[in-house]
């Protein structure tokens, strides 16, 4: 189970045709007693876990493809492909599957994926016999071979004896030098058989043939057929273009003529899939699947390649961090680089970890910021950093912590990536959309929390905030000068909601570090500029914004709104919306529900002292009169505290005054006295108590009425007295209210400060 023979990586094809790594182990075939027959097993290498079950059934097609791939479909749209390490524990496993299936294991296909029912319908047919006879390869014959090809596309079992029939006697290959000899007698009607002949052939889906086709002597003449389509007036220049304008560079000689030649071929078979042939019908998307198997496997092997190969990386790594280097030579650097990151996303995610450690170690990042001046050169580097974040984000995260710190802010690399998506050219903003998302992965939380290194996130933050953060948010503050938008069209909105998109994740998952930047940089007031843009769209980023803000329920925020009053621009909005019922609408009106609910008193006093009469008008929602109401059982509350409280005092100085008569003559007088109000705050009376009380007639029952008496009145006095000095809230427009202006129309009604 441990040797390499059996080692093997398991893919599956998705939906969109691509084969998905599903992790690598070792094979083996067993009886499985639940499956009631013999399996093909694959335990994963790392824990054991069992990556693959699967009951060699005897109706299954496999093929094997590459000597080193064994592929077959279990279920529709399910295909299913072994990548052996070694061609020995292929060939093992092969025959263990035409052991099985009571095949031949010389076969590369154990028989066609249909079932018995087509095959003896099939069989049935008088004209047809077990081999496909091909009629001899003769320029006269072209039309006979293409109607023959043409026809067999519709039937499997057709299909399948067709291509035996192509791989024996080196059929193709006469095919093609038919061809050269067409071209030299500029026989058209012969290169259209040709290129339908070269066509059904690519769409017979069968490994052994591209393996043909695909090769160095014959892939061009492949090409050559294809550029005869019956359709064109003239034929394409397909082999012009591959041979003179797409000339490989060798930005270091690759002294490995097999790993040349598999970067060739590579290029060339995606160049005929992409370009060449014609988008495949429904009928036709599944032929061409082993294809793009063939440039999915061949990308893998150039990686390993060039990944094991130690001299030709350093070398690359040294002409590309010397600054002698001249510009043309560093872009093609960069460029290879790029398409080196971009093929290793083939890999299998342990090879791919080990892919990127290997450029770290040998120093991707430092190299990368060498000859930013070149766009060509900053546009590659970017694209390389896009793949390293989303690798490593906290490799990323250490690397630009450790820059110098220079004046220019704009040389760290994080900066040149921010001004990449600030500057990008695109009318949709794509490039820009993907950069403020490797962005958001760099400053989330979330993946800075490693074992390793337990202050990254506050020294990161730090960083980013001192040296970054003043970069993104330029044209966000250039565009709101003297609280006016400067800008407003399409492109202009759009960069600026990807930034307020930014700056909202920084609200929910920053706190101390955004707050600071908000409130010393008045960024609240200078966003809610933008709620008055003609693009829907960026009003309501910036009111996502202030929503995010204020469901913090943080009072720092509250009291830094309500002095700067930024509730007006968003009631200025609501009222400028008139009776309008849409996105904009009812988010205004979620941001009130929010604080009504939440009862964020601070806001709720707010809104309904400088505002309410704006808004008293709104009924279609209760919103507001539920924050009237919030306000109202706020206030109620706060003077039923100061009764309480005032009865509470009123509660002890009776008792004390009780104990005062019920005290001995010998005891201290006036002490109980002392803890009420200074006598000048009182009237006369409270004079001739003090007399009476030191008089000491506490024997009299005349007294004790009087002093029952004075008690009562002294506490009602005390309540209305502090209660005229507290003065719990005053409303100098209450008066006003009664008399009201004639109603206005929802769509008319005033702005704030109108």
């Amino acid at each position: 189970m441990s040797d390499t023979r059996r080692r093997v990586k398991v893919y599956t094809l998705n939906e969109d045709r691509q084969w998905d790594d599903r992790g690598t182990g070792h094979v083996s075939s067993t009886f499985v007693e639940r499956l009631k027959g013999i399996s093909l097993l694959v335990r994963a290498e790392s824990d054991g876990s069992l990556l693959l079950e699967s009951k060699i059934s005897p109706n299954t097609a496999y093929q094997k493809q590459q000597d080193t791939l064994i592929v077959w479909s279990e279920a529709e749209n399910y295909d299913l492909a072994l990548s052996f390490q070694e061609k020995a524990g292929c060939d093992e496993i092969w025959e263990k599957i035409c052991q099985v299936q009571g095949k031949d294991p010389a076969l590369e296909i154990t028989q066609d994926p249909i079932d018995e029912s087509e095959e003896e319908r099939f069989e049935e047919m008088p004209e047809t016999s077990h081999l496909v006879e091909l009629p001899p390869c003769e320029l006269a014959r072209l039309e006979e071979i293409a109607d023959l090809v043409t026809s067999v596309l519709s039937s499997p079992i057709r299909r399948e004896k067709l291509a035996l029939a192509l791989m024996s006697e080196g059929y193709m290959k006469k095919l093609l030098q038919l061809f050269q000899v067409c071209e030299d007698l500029d026989n058209r009607e012969g290169l259209h058989h040709l290129y339908e002949i070269v066509r059904g052939v690519l769409f017979l889906n069968k490994a052994a043939l591209f393996e043909v086709m695909f090769s160095d002597d014959c892939i061009m003449d492949v090409v050559g057929c294809l550029e005869y389509d019956p359709a064109l007036v003239q034929p394409k220049r397909h082999r012009e273009f591959l041979t003179k304008t797409a000339k490989f560079k060798e930005v270091i000689p690759i002294t490995d003529s097999e790993l040349r030649q598999k970067i060739h071929q590579t290029y060339r078979v995606q160049y005929i899939q992409d370009i060449i042939l014609p988008t495949p019908s429904v009928f036709e998307e599944n032929f061409l699947s082993t294809l793009t198997s063939f440039i999915f496997f061949n990308k893998v092997e150039i990686v390993s390649m060039l990944q094991e190969d130690e001299k030709f990386l350093t070398e690359v790594f040294a002409q590309l961090t010397d600054e002698a280097t001249e510009d043309s030579k560093r872009r093609e650097l960069v460029n290879f680089f790029k398409e080196f990151c971009a093929f290793s996303q083939t890999l299998q995610p342990q090879n791919r970890d080990a892919f990127f450690k290997t450029l770290a170690n040998l120093g991707i990042l430092p190299a990368l910021e060498i000859g930013m001046d070149d766009l060509q050169v900053r546009a590659a580097a970017t694209d390389i950093f896009s793949y390293l974040v989303e690798f490593s984000p906290s490799m990323v995260r250490e690397f630009v912590m450790q820059e110098p710190q220079q004046t220019d802010d704009d040389v760290l690399l994080i900066n040149v990536v921010i001004k990449q998506m600030i500057c990008d050219s695109d009318p949709e903003l794509g490039g820009a959309v993907q950069l403020m998302g490797l962005l958001r992965t760099l400053i989330d939380p979330e993946n800075m929390l490693t074992p390793t290194n337990k202050t990254e996130k506050t020294e990161f933050l730090s960083f980013f905030y001192k040296y970054c953060m003043q970069v993104l948010t330029a044209p966000l503050l250039a565009n709101t000068v003297d609280e006016k938008k400067s800008k407003d069209n399409f492109q202009t909105a759009q960069l600026l909601a990807l930034i307020l998109e930014l700056l909202t994740f920084c609200v929910e998952h920053h706190t101390y570090h955004i707050k600071t930047y908000i409130m010393n940089k008045d960024l609240l007031r200078r966003i809610l500029v933008l709620m008055n843009s003609k693009h829907t769209f960026l009003a309501l980023c910036a009111l996502r914004f202030m929503r995010r803000i204020i469901g913090q329920k943080d009072e720092y925020y509250n009291r830094y709104i309500i002095k700067g009053n930024l509730f007006e621009p968003v009631i200025n909005t609501l009222l400028d919306n008139g009776t309008r019922y849409n996105l904009l609408n009812s988010a205004i009106i979620e941001l009130f529900e929010f604080i009504k609910v939440e009862d964020v008193k601070s806001l709720i006093a707010h809104i309904i002292d400088n505002y309410y009469k704006a808004l008293e008008s709104i009924e279609y929602v209760q919103t507001f009169k539920g924050l009237k109401g919030r306000y109202e059982q706020e206030k109620d509350r706060q003077t039923l505290r100061l009764n309480s409280r005032y009865r509470r005092d009123a509660r002890t100085l009776d008792e004390d005054e009780e104990m005062w008569f019920h005290e001995d003559e010998d005891d201290d007088e006036g002490e109980a006295v002392e803890k009420s109000r200074p006598e000048e705050e009182f009237p006369e009376s409270y004079g001739k108590y003090m007399e009476a009380k030191k008089g000491k007639c506490r024997h009299s029952a005349q007294c004790v009425q009087t002093h029952n008496l004075w008690n009562g009145m002294f506490t009602m006095y005390f309540r209305l007295f502090t209660t005229a000095m507290v003065g719990l809230v005053d409303y100098p427009d209450d008066e006003d209210e009664e008399e009201e202006d004639e109603e206005q129309s929802p769509r008319k009604r005033p702005r704030l400060g109108s």
